[in-house]
């Protein structure tokens, strides 16, 4: 009979909430030590395992670290401002604070049922109001610092949704709620400045331990890029246009100029002749998001009939527009050199444009590698270094243009036409000036409003409600919503004090926990949440409200739980596993321990209904070892053999170092391995039960707690102190090394670790292998490093 999962459970989970076991020391002598898991969106279709997939290696490693002498901070809160319920609202009338309420108590209860050693006295949600009060003194920081400001640029306008989306927010031209048709319009939004932090952003990857391919994913996010800025004027003096270019030494094979369709100058410039045909292209690339603009393999574009004088050679070439290049991407235009560029030799291969060979190099062109420069007047027989080092110097001196640097990263829109976001903290004042709102008035409260749906042109709902709006004597609030990233770019920031009425959080408490010592949570975030945390983050270092540049000092990545057809979870294709239903049937230690058996961490793995069953009748079986199936106490006090001694030291070190390098599924196998020795050998001794009990609480604390409890175990055994090994007895008594003969592997022999030369020559010997070459000589020379390697040498 194993134990009655169901009634542990409860019992532990009291237990533990009364003695407030896992609330972390304000001030304590303990070393510090921060976990945090990316927090949920709370939406009504609760959570399934694959969300205790995401929760559970967090935890693992909080109740690991309380256990090794540490003060964890591990809380949980909720990222609850979003657009999934402001679309129930508008479909049902049911105010979005009320939906997101019961979400989370759905999602607290299934949290606390698994046993999570959350600090739940440190829970937040970003929506309410002493949350949001908070994120709009910090925008308020970012508005006096010049970096939050307003610009009409072209934005993803979701008509269906009727708002804007940030790019992160469109995939494949289609919003990622709903998957509605995103195009491109014009629009006022607010925009914080996060490029003037790019470098920083940038040199600041190399100081923190994340996995390689999500800093080189920002890195390439950020784009650093060394260059020119060159101005073309327009060849009927009608103004000129400049472009950023990394490869000024190719000027030379300039034959034609490329502008954004929305370029400020296109309609000026643009041929009578050319007019419609122009009108028409940028009426279809409205339609277009910029992700399909990107993303597109064909070529398309139209002539505006206008010329633009290349500033080197003189030469008048063609001005086209073509939907590849964006308005808002570095200068909105750019020079095309079809001889070395693919993509310009593929635009000028279709409109019959010219190309010109400017580099040596390729039998063919286009040539995109590094020549010696041709056919440049000046730049003839110069390097691609020394070139464009000799051009931009004469550009400067011409006054033609400059040495530059450019990223690729762009200012984060930060505007929502929506309801349910927090209220910008601005009022727009008479001749177009703006003020923010005075700290003592924070917060500016979500008032409510009879209709949460913004208008057709894309007027937020707030601008309905005229009370609300007019401010002072003729002042208008703003009437847009922040997005959901406001609230969770510091939200790890008021974990650390989240009672704070007079602040966001208290300088010693920063001083104290920050940095977040292990973040986890999914890859998709790397260029949104991860990004924008960094750069709030130095935002408020430079305010000198903080005193770490960087929020996390480690992150990592869980892998995705699929379902059980090998297919990402989906109410669609009905395979969703939800983690209540799974926990009733097989308890919470179990799904716990089965996650974290699945596989590597970061790796994704597919649901196994049978697994679960095994990883179950494991845990069944180690209670067994404590307790019968009549409900009896076996254990007993008698000394361990030998062997099982050191196999229990081994194990609580395999445990240990697997542990702190959050490789969990090969820790479960080494106590599997460790519990069918107790077996075989009917060991029930609570010289290793004990500390068995211990390093598989992390993985299964409910059922540890209740053995730890039967075997008279001091206090929690979650706060019991993790066991030591004696590595004296973890080192192995013999070894097994491969014998080579002349370099060639021929069996293998199982030595002590010490072992002599003259044994291990003697015990190679009796290799059936190794004897028949030998053919009974003795070798002319012995390469032998004792436990690694033999190698006998016979001469010819």
């Amino acid at each position: 009979m194993s134990l009655n999962f169901t009634e542990i459970e409860k019992k532990w989970q009291k237990k533990w909430a009364d003695a407030k076991a896992f609330q972390a020391e304000m001030s304590s002598s303990k070393p510090k030590y921060y976990a945090l898991d990316m927090f949920p969106y709370p939406s009504g279709s609760g959570l399934h395992v694959g969300h205790m997939a995401s929760y559970t290696p967090a935890d693992i490693i909080s109740r690991y670290k309380r256990a090794k002498g540490f003060n964890v901070l591990h809380p949980m809160g909720y990222d609850a401002f979003g657009l999934p319920a402001e679309q129930y609202a508008i479909q049902t009338g049911i105010h979005p604070a009320i939906t997101t309420r019961k979400a989370i108590e759905s999602f607290r209860h299934t949290l606390q049922s698994f046993g999570f050693s959350f600090d739940w006295d440190r829970e937040i949600s970003t929506c309410e109001p002493e949350y949001y009060k908070w994120t709009q003194f910090i925008f308020l920081k970012l508005y006096e610092r010049g970096l939050a400001y307003q610009k009409e640029v072209p934005v993803n306008w979701c008509p269906a949704l009727k708002t804007v989306l940030a790019n992160d927010e469109v995939i494949d031209g289609k919003s990622e709620r709903g998957g509605h048709p995103v195009i491109r319009v014009p629009m006022k939004q607010w925009m914080l400045k996060i490029t003037d932090y790019a470098e920083r952003l940038l040199n600041d990857l190399d100081h923190v331990d994340w996995p390689e391919r999500t800093k080189e994913a920002q890195r390439n996010w950020i784009g650093k890029s060394e260059g020119a800025r060159v101005t073309f004027k327009v060849a009927d003096d009608s103004g000129s246009f400049e472009v950023f270019t990394t490869r000024p030494d190719t000027l030379f094979g300039v034959t034609f100029m490329v502008m954004a369709p929305e370029h400020p100058l296109v309609k000026k410039i643009t041929s009578q002749p050319q007019h419609a045909a122009v009108e028409d292209y940028i009426a279809a690339t409205s339609r277009k998001s910029e992700v399909e603009r990107k993303a597109t393999t064909e070529k398309t574009g139209v002539f505006t009939g206008a010329h633009a004088i290349n500033p080197i050679s003189g030469e008048k070439i063609e001005i086209w527009i073509a939907d590849y290049v964006l308005t808002d991407y570095g200068t909105g235009a750019i020079m095309a050199v079809p001889g070395h560029d693919a993509r310009d030799f593929e635009f000028a291969t279709k409109f019959n444009l010219p190309v010109k060979r400017v580099l040596e190099g390729g039998d063919a062109l286009p040539f995109e590698g590094e020549g010696t420069l041709i056919n440049s007047d000046f730049l003839n027989g110069l390097s691609k270094t020394e070139a464009i080092s000799k051009m931009v110097a004469h550009l400067e001196n011409k006054k033609m243009g400059t040495r530059e640097v450019q990223y690729k990263l762009r200012d984060w829109l930060f505007s929502r036409q929506r309801y349910w976001g927090e209220p910008f903290p601005i009022v727009n004042l008479a001749g177009g000036k703006q003020m923010g709102v005075p700290y003592n008035e924070l917060p500016v409260l979500l008032p409510e409003v009879a209709d949460y749906e913004p208008s057709d042109s894309g007027e937020a709902p707030l601008a309905k409600i005229h009370d609300w709006v007019r401010y002072g004597d003729g002042g208008r609030r703003e009437t847009d919503t922040m997005p959901g990233a406001a609230g969770s770019s510091w939200y790890f920031l008021r974990y650390i004090d989240p009672k704070n009425d007079q602040a966001p959080f208290s300088p010693e408490a920063e001083k104290y926990w920050m940095p977040v010592d292990l973040y986890i949570g999914g890859p998709e975030h790397t260029v949104g949440h991860l990004l924008y945390s960094r750069f709030w983050m130095k935002v408020l270092f430079d305010c000198g409200l903080v005193t770490h540049n960087e929020p996390f000092k480690k992150l990592a990545h869980q892998g995705m739980v699929l379902g059980p057809d090998g297919e990402k979870m989906s109410k669609s294709r009905g395979n969703v596993i939800p983690a209540l239903d799974i926990g009733q049937t097989h308890g919470a230690d179990a799904v716990r321990t089965f996650v974290s058996f699945m596989g590597p961490l970061d790796k994704d793995k597919a649901w196994s209904p049978t697994g679960i069953d095994g990883v179950k009748r494991f845990l069944d079986r180690v209670s067994r070892l404590v307790v019968n199936d009549d409900g009896q106490y076996v254990a007993t006090k008698e000394a361990l053999p030998k062997e099982i001694e050191k196999l229990v030291h081994k194990t609580i070190k395999k445990v240990t170092e697997d542990i702190e390098g959050m490789s969990f599924n090969t820790a479960i196998s080494a106590m599997m391995i460790l519990v069918n020795e107790l077996y075989k050998t009917e060991c029930r001794s609570e010289l290793a039960l004990k500390p068995l009990v211990q390093i598989l609480a992390p993985f299964a604390p409910h059922m540890a707690e209740e053995l730890w409890e039967k075997m008279g175990g001091q206090g929690l055994c979650s706060l019991a102190p993790w066991p030591m090994y004696d590595s004296t007895l973890c080192a192995d008594d013999t070894v097994t090394i491969g014998v080579q003969v002349n370099g060639k592997m021929r069996g293998t022999i199982e030595i002590g670790v010490a072992a002599s030369e003259q044994e291990a020559v003697s015990a190679a010997k009796a290799v059936p292998g190794v004897s028949a070459v030998l053919a009974g000589k003795d070798p002319d020379k012995v390469i032998y490093k004792a436990g690694k390697i033999l190698n006998l040498i016979i001469k010819a």
